[in-house]
């Protein structure tokens, strides 16, 4: 048995063999959206409740969805993969960690 036969348990394989993303995978883009929608809500009723006003409190929303959408998403890069990761990154890539460059 190969490395290859053996199942990681990140990526599942459907009825075709081919590679499906885990459930939580799949659902890491609609987290980084809610939590940015929260934190948009939470400021938006904060500007409604001090001003009255609707449509600044509409316009503190959608400025502090949008840039808390583009932080969320700068952490998200920003993270450094571990070693399961980067082995998943490897095998996706055909590659072995005996084939890194020798330096000579």
């Amino acid at each position: 048995m190969t490395k290859r036969d053996k199942k990681d348990p990140g990526v599942t394989t459907d009825s075709r063999s081919k590679l499906q993303p885990s459930r939580k995978d799949r659902f890491l883009p609609t987290e980084l959206l809610g939590i940015s929608a929260a934190l948009a809500v939470f400021v938006g009723l904060i500007v409604l409740i001090a001003t009255r006003e609707f449509l600044l409190a509409g316009v503190s929303f959608g400025i502090a969805f949008i840039v808390a959408l583009v932080l969320m998403a700068l952490f998200a890069l920003a993270f450094k993969p571990n070693a399961a990761e980067v082995h998943d990154l490897e095998e996706q890539n055909g590659e072995s960690p005996t084939d890194k460059p020798s330096g000579h």
